[in-house]
């Protein structure tokens, strides 16, 4: 009698196990399936970003950039490539983190001829730069705020190259110029002693 009872558990087993591996093939059989019928993921392309908030006027560093992986049809034009040289490149504005940089987010390189340099320099009134968009020409001058004395004029129609984001933190705003080395030299001699004042410029030069 036990030799029967034996086999009958050893046949249910058999079938239970049976039934549990058809469930399992069945599963595995939609989930292939499944797989085989969803699309490809669509392919990427790598491209720089910023790394965190950057301001204008400046160049950014390795550490300010990340690579990220777009889908290829959302990739901006004119974006820029893991590799591309942007050490001496100045942004013309404000860039948030995690938005792919492109060619233009920067100065082009008229904006600074040869011979010139790019020179950044604060004005009391960070109220000013929102009269200003990068391309304006404007006139500088240094006011000596102890004395009476008329202000000088430091240079005309300089082109403006870049407009920095202002500062919670810091005073006044930041106004970013292509200019002769000469007038740095003057612009840095006045901003020790003197405040710096500018006024739009009409004409080209």
């Amino acid at each position: 009698m036990k030799i029967p009872s034996l086999l009958r558990d050893l046949l249910r087993a058999a079938r239970w196990h049976r039934r549990l591996l058809a469930g399992v093939a069945a599963a595995a059989a939609v989930y292939f399936g499944l797989l085989a019928l969803s699309p490809a993921p669509p392919p990427t392309v790598a491209v720089l970003a910023a790394a965190r908030d950057l301001t204008g006027g400046v160049a950014p560093t390795n550490d300010d950039l990340q690579t990220v992986d777009l889908p290829s049809g959302s990739v901006p034009a004119g974006a820029l490539r893991p590799g591309s040289e942007l050490t001496s490149r100045l942004l013309s504005g404000p860039v948030r983190a995690g938005e792919p940089l492109t060619d233009a987010r920067f100065l082009a390189p008229p904006a600074v001829p040869p011979g010139s340099v790019a020179y950044p320099f604060r004005v009391d009134d960070a109220d000013i730069t929102a009269l200003l968009r990068v391309g304006d020409r404007i006139t500088l001058y240094a006011a000596d705020s102890t004395t009476a004395g008329a202000a000088s004029q430091l240079a005309r129609a300089v082109p403006v190259v870049a407009l920095p984001t202002p500062r919670s933190t810091t005073s006044g705003a930041l106004i970013v110029v292509a200019t002769t080395p000469e007038v740095a030299t003057r612009l840095a001699q006045a901003s020790a002693s003197s405040r710096i004042t500018v006024a739009l410029t009409p004409d080209t030069g």
